[in-house]
């Protein structure tokens, strides 16, 4: 996922994707499988409070996506402004009006695009779909990264049902303090997971101030000892993420056009 929006980090998964009665393609639904589950969670983790996250159904899916830390209206930009590696950072994130049916779901698709020193430097496509309980299920992107105006690489890419990659979460409809729980499973590809820190946070950014914020932080097997920490904001979603450790990003919410 990008890193800088959702996203967005733990288990390699090998188990090949099932059918159900009505012959739609839906994932795995042991509990070892499970994002967040005790058997999925690395040695260094199994402590913490996993998450109880239900089974992938595509008869499950609603229209919208209006969970309270991660909204995405189509028609809605979030521009944010920060830095990496010294130079000036912008992200550029859309939700567009497109669609994309992945393992039977329809799913809503943002395009992500990030520019260092004004040159583009990678743009992706996020296929994102929420559940009826409100959990929001991150289903692959398409990732391209740039230099001098021509595509360099496309690593990172994947999508739910091909090559083994199953959808992960990306934002729990009822996040709790120490939960953990894996947001990308592709193997080798993208193995992105969260760790919730705090629902009482507070943010203060070019776009406003705000508090009662979901505070995370991100790692990912595929890049040891790389953290980010992620701050998400009612009504809003990311507002502003900083690397602590492996990096130096940091970027900021500065205007949201709706």
């Amino acid at each position: 996922m990008p890193r800088h929006l959702l996203p967005p980090l733990l288990v390699v998964l090998t188990s090949t994707l099932a059918l159900s009665c009505d012959q739609q393609p839906t994932q795995p639904t042991d509990a070892a499988a499970l994002p967040g589950s005790a058997a999925s969670a690395q040695p260094a983790a199994s402590a913490k409070a996993a998450s109880k996250i239900p089974d992938f159904h595509p008869g499950d899916f609603v229209r919208v996506i209006d969970n309270r830390y991660f909204p995405l209206r189509p028609g809605t930009r979030f521009v944010y402004q920060g830095t990496e590696d010294g130079e000036p950072e912008k992200v550029v994130t859309d939700v567009t009006h497109r669609h994309k049916t992945i393992l039977g779901v329809k799913v809503v698709v943002v395009l992500d695009r990030v520019f260092v020193s004004g040159a583009l430097k990678e743009k992706t496509l996020d296929w994102y779909a929420q559940d009826k309980h409100g959990n929001v299920w991150y289903l692959g992107e398409d990732s391209k990264e740039y230099e001098d105006g021509k595509v360099v690489s496309t690593a990172g890419s994947w999508e739910a049902g091909k090559d083994g990659a199953r959808a992960g979460i990306i934002m729990l409809a009822h996040p709790h303090v120490g939960q953990t729980y894996q947001q990308e499973f592709a193997s080798g590809v993208a193995e992105d997971r969260a760790e919730v820190l705090s629902l009482h946070a507070s943010a203060s950014v070019p776009y406003g101030s705000f508090s009662h914020c979901l505070k995370t932080a991100e790692t990912t097997p595929l890049e040891p000892g790389a953290k980010e920490i992620k701050l998400y904001c009612r009504g809003i979603g990311f507002v502003k993420g900083d690397d602590v450790s492996g990096g130096t990003a940091h970027v900021e919410l500065t205007r949201v056009i709706r």
